[in-house]
């Protein structure tokens, strides 16, 4: 049996970390929206024991270490099931790029595995199987824009426009370890409050008006290509740019997408062939 799967991308809009915590995770409040970009999977399950993965992408590691390997045997053995997975990922989504690719991937297995099991779990169980694997792997499993907290598995559903972006990644990796390590937490306490709207935002202004990222200050004193990479967003028509994650992705919130098509056109010409730049879409989520 075979299903065919899309594993979304998805953006930090605000991401705040506000302490360490005794288990060695970080404490963090992050508002995140799902995208258009997105990466394809194609499972197959049949009689037989063994997992299986192939990838287009030579820097994917195809062994236990892909999150997408721990997912399959995670939710064969709690379903108490003996299957042949066998998994391809076409890759869209920048790897270590802070847009979520690996956990996406996990996150979208799970769920994948469970339509073509015949849903063993519910939402909930999926969720718990998504925790164990990584903090970021819950929050793809709701399909909706979140607030998550905790350290990523602590999930509240938010309703978002359907926001336009325009995405550069550099074309390197940035360890989200690093990153967290070379934060600091000696922050104001205006930076450690929630500072969201009363009201999550309904427009691209509003949602521009929001964006904040702890750990874009480090990577981007570390990488200052990427304020070069923000500044040629902000100079074509971006309401605002951020760094999605730990980085090293960098992106722009336009007003619609035609503008963030204009964008890219203008830019793409003056960055170097190793550097991606595509647009998205916001995805507004599912009603549930």
């Amino acid at each position: 049996m075979e299903t065919v799967l899309s594993s979304p991308a998805k953006v930090n809009l605000t991401l705040r970390v506000l302490g360490k915590r005794d288990d060695g995770f970080h404490e963090i409040s992050s508002l995140m929206q799902p995208l258009s970009l997105a990466d394809r999977i194609i499972v197959n399950i049949s009689d037989g024991d063994g997992i299986s993965i192939s990838c287009d992408n030579p820097t994917v590691p195809i062994d236990e270490r892909n999150l997408v390997h721990i997912a399959a045997s995670l939710f064969l053995e709690k379903a108490e099931l003996k299957r042949q997975v066998d998994i391809d990922i076409i890759k869209k989504i920048p790897v270590g790029g802070g847009m979520g690719g690996g956990s996406s991937n996990a996150a979208t297995l799970l769920m994948g595995l469970n339509e073509l099991c015949d849903r063993p779990f519910d939402e909930q169980g999926l969720l718990e199987l998504a925790a164990s694997i990584g903090s970021d792997v819950p929050f793809f499993i709701l399909e909706s824009p979140a607030v998550a907290r905790g350290r990523g598995e602590l999930l509240e559903r938010v309703t978002l426009p359907p926001l336009s972006y325009l995405l550069i990644n550099p074309g390197f990796e940035v360890s989200a370890g690093w990153a967290y390590t070379n934060l600091g937490l000696t922050k104001s306490g205006k930076n450690n409050n929630l500072m969201y709207l009363e009201k999550y935002p309904v427009s691209p202004k509003e949602a521009a008006g929001i964006l904040y990222n702890d750990l874009e200050r480090p990577v981007l004193k570390a990488h200052p290509d990427l304020i070069r990479y923000k500044c040629m967003i902000s100079e074509h028509g971006a309401l605002a740019t951020l760094m999605s994650g730990s980085g090293p992705t960098v992106f722009g919130i336009f007003d619609g997408p035609a503008g963030a098509k204009a964008a890219l056109n203008e830019i793409s010409g003056h960055l170097d062939a190793s550097v991606l730049i595509c647009t998205a879409e916001g995805l507004a989520g599912l009603t549930r």
